[in-house]
């Protein structure tokens, strides 16, 4: 790209903002998470659980009804994403595209799924109904994808787009029947995975056309250079063993490119076995197979020091992958010490890893076979 006179048809990022479990400033989280830090904290439960750890938001109190804690995270997240590019939240030409796993419906009753979102645009000023986007755990990474599709087809220059959810009983104990929760901890890609452990929190992206950051004045932070999505349909929760729709999410996303040319790949890695082993046969099919290039990009996952916040984990984990360019190093796998035998990319584990190169993806797998991949590249030299 070039940073003087980036191709108009470009879309760019040019805010950001996040609330997790490590708090909510950019570089206060990244280097929480670059330390190795984690957000887990036992959460009591009336009901028997297989584990009572969660990743919780201190910020939101937790005895506030599930939808006003959704709407309260989302609310707080919002502005400041809006306030990180510039943005006045009242004014009309922006959108907003808004992604959730269910939110708190699956604890309260409501008379649509997009109430939260449009309480929470209403909250901040915003004039037009949010598109609400609701595709399991892919929702915060679609979001990102529609919001770039309104831009590029010209129904808008400036599209705020990402996820939000919350912990509630409802999805612990569903998760523990399911027995997708673990009984310790999260150990993405380890011998010893056994499953999630519940997080939530809140993450916006601002998408603009170079056009409009030129006129502007805004500082681009990242370029989206593609977004693929792909669903398989092979049943509820557990996904296709074969991997083919998550590779062809990832070869949509790389727009004409080679996977060659990505360093870095932030994996869903929720430390199921199954999601595990099916991320495992995805990556090397994409990225092991370079010929006599030899080169692998680096894999990194922040699910086991943030939890698995469901519909906000494509959002929180494309800023991880801007954050990680920005500063060419990736945190460690929070609970990876004895990796898969069989897993086919570098990983980091024990301390950051640095890297170089320029392009970074983003991979998102759902429910249901909603799978996603987004593609960044680092802006500057």
């Amino acid at each position: 790209m070039d940073d003087a006179n980036p191709d108009p048809g470009e879309v760019l990022v040019t805010g950001m903002a996040w609330t997790t479990p490590l708090g909510s400033t950019l570089d206060g989280v990244w280097g929480a998470l670059l330390a190795g830090a984690h957000g887990l904290r036992e959460l009591p439960s009336p009901h028997p659980l297989r584990t009572t750890l969660a990743a919780t938001v201190e910020s939101v109190p937790a005895d506030l009804s599930p939808s006003e804690r959704q709407l309260q995270l989302a609310v707080g997240t919002l502005a400041e994403a809006f306030d990180s590019a510039g943005l006045d939240p009242r004014g009309r030409g922006c959108r907003v595209v808004l992604g959730t796993s269910y939110g708190p419906y699956l604890d309260e009753p409501a008379a649509a799924l997009d109430d939260w979102a449009r309480a929470a645009a209403n909250e901040v000023g915003h004039p037009h109904r949010p598109v609400c986007v609701s595709t399991a755990c892919s929702a915060g990474a679609d979001s990102i994808l529609v919001a770039a599709e309104l831009i590029r087809s010209g129904v808008t220059d400036v599209c705020l787009a990402g996820g939000v959810d919350i912990v509630t009983a409802a999805k612990r104990l569903g998760h523990s029947a399911l027995g997708t929760m673990s009984e310790d901890r999260l150990r993405a890609f380890d011998e010893r995975h056994d499953g999630m452990v519940p997080g939530e929190g809140a993450a916006f992206l601002v998408l603009e056309s170079a056009a409009s950051a030129r006129r502007r004045g805004a500082t681009a932070l990242a370029v989206l250079r593609g977004a693929g999505s792909a669903n398989d349909a092979a049943g509820l929760t557990a996904p296709d063993p074969s991997g083919d729709s998550v590779v062809l999410a990832i070869e949509r996303s790389l727009s004409g490119r080679s996977a060659g040319d990505v360093a870095i790949v932030s994996a869903h890695a929720t430390g199921t076995p199954l999601n595990d082993a099916v991320e495992s046969v995805s990556l090397r099919r994409v990225f092991a197979n370079q010929g006599d290039k030899g080169y692998r990009p680096l894999v990194f996952a922040t699910k086991g020091a943030l939890g698995h916040s469901l519909g906000a984990t494509g959002a929180i984990e494309a800023i991880t992958v801007i954050l990680a360019l920005r500063d060419g190093k990736v945190p460690p796998v929070y609970g990876l010490d004895a990796p898969m035998p069989d897993f086919p990319l570098p990983v980091a584990i024990g301390g950051p890893v640095a890297f170089d190169g320029r392009l970074g993806a983003s991979v998102t797998l759902g429910f249901g076979g909603f799978h996603t991949c987004l593609l960044f590249e680092r802006v500057g030299p």
